[in-house]
């Protein structure tokens, strides 16, 4: 268990540790938990549970908040310890569970993936490929709903940290 100060610590922390879990405590000082929320789900994607810890009763509306920006769940008092380590566990074995989808890309959709890794645009995978853009449009939009993300980014860093695409390949940021 790694505990950060601050949310720049926090986001530095959860960069090299890469923890199974992450909670934000609401009332931080400085940048807001919704905010280190909002920033850790977009880039660790949908795989990285996020629970925000609240030291106080919440409103109906910070709860939809959290959940909104990208929070898994929050827990405030009153709360059942029992309840909320099932909650923690079941985040957990979310996580932790091997990606069904990373292994249902065809072999073309892992090529597509790696080039989107290194950089290139789907013209220049098209033409490295010998196939269309528009097979390539088709390609990423496979590679979107198997991975279970919304953008090239999302999947190239799912890519990584899923051992989809070799770690030493040098990344430049997709367009």
């Amino acid at each position: 268990m790694v505990h950060a100060g601050t949310a720049l610590a926090a986001l530095a922390a959860v960069r090299t540790q890469q923890p199974v879990v992450v909670g934000i405590e609401l009332d931080l000082v400085g940048i807001s938990a919704y905010e280190l929320c909002h920033e850790l789900r977009q880039e660790h994607g949908q795989a990285l549970p996020i629970v925000l810890v609240c030291p106080r009763p919440v409103e109906r509306r910070e709860r939809v908040a959290a959940l909104l920006l990208g929070a898994d769940d929050t827990f405030a008092p009153p709360y059942d310890a029992d309840e909320a380590l099932a909650r923690v566990r079941r985040l957990v074995a979310r996580a932790t569970a091997a990606p069904p989808a990373a292994s249902a890309l065809t072999n073309r959709e892992r090529e597509v993936l790696a080039l989107l890794a290194e950089g290139a645009r789907q013209s220049e995978i098209a033409a490295r490929l010998f196939i269309s853009a528009k097979t390539v449009s088709t390609h990423i939009q496979h590679i979107l709903l198997k991975l279970g993300v919304h953008s090239r980014a999302e999947a190239v860093a799912v890519a990584y940290r899923d051992g989809i695409v070799p770690p030493q390949r040098t990344a430049r940021a997709p367009s």
